[in-house]
């Protein structure tokens, strides 16, 4: 049942595909808008919630949450039933809140550098977050390959939703070196019912597809 007290702005081919995750593993009803490209995203209407004109965009009975790792501890703090915060131990939310934002700052970063032909020289890596490309992946294999199926131990957080979302994308899209380790987490993500019900209700809402 759609509701006006949970609006995800939105678009198929976007990080909107993350919040969406997010929202099918947190279970509330919500309502979503889809936004095009070019023109209603950068509508006077919509800059008014995001001067960035930008999906994800998630309204929670007026309060306004942007970015895709925002929005899911956003959810994972307003909807504490639906699991998805990290165990109550140092450990645990030490974990969550490093994979997190490492995810959001060094990794993207490096694979959106590399992608554009604009990687950093060897001689100037310590200007940028990520130091190297190298070093963020193999980072980034040490969050997701440890002894526990997830990044936090043996729960799932929303953590997981987001650093989950990059390692599918990076898998698909060639983005990420193919590793053992991340087809195996690859494979844990993709089997859980929610991410299967947000696929394929952005899958439904690809352009063209009435």
């Amino acid at each position: 049942m759609a509701t006006d007290d949970l609006v995800l702005y939105t678009h198929p081919m976007s990080r909107g595909r993350i919040a969406r995750w997010m929202l099918e593993e947190v279970g509330c009803p919500y309502r979503v808008e889809l936004l095009g490209y070019g023109d209603t995203m950068k509508s006077d209407a919509f800059l008014a919630l995001n001067p960035m004109g930008k999906v994800p965009t998630l309204v929670h009975r007026g309060a306004v949450v942007t970015e895709a790792a925002a929005i899911c501890a956003y959810l994972a703090e307003a909807f504490p039933d639906a699991g998805l915060r990290p165990e109550d131990t140092p450990q645990a939310r030490a974990a969550y809140l490093r994979w997190l934002f490492f995810a959001a700052g060094p990794l993207e970063a490096a694979v959106t550098a590399k992608s554009l032909g604009l990687l950093a020289p060897a001689e100037r890596a310590q200007m940028v977050g990520y130091g190297s490309f190298e070093q963020a992946i193999d980072t980034l294999e040490r969050a997701v390959g440890g002894a526990a199926p997830w990044i936090t131990g043996a729960r799932f957080t929303a953590a997981d939703v987001y650093v989950g979302a990059q390692v599918i994308w990076g898998q698909m899209f060639k983005s990420i070196p193919e590793r053992p380790v991340f087809l195996d987490y690859v494979e844990r993500l993709q089997a859980r019912p929610a991410w299967q019900r947000a696929n394929a209700l952005d899958d439904a809402a690809m352009p063209g597809k009435d």
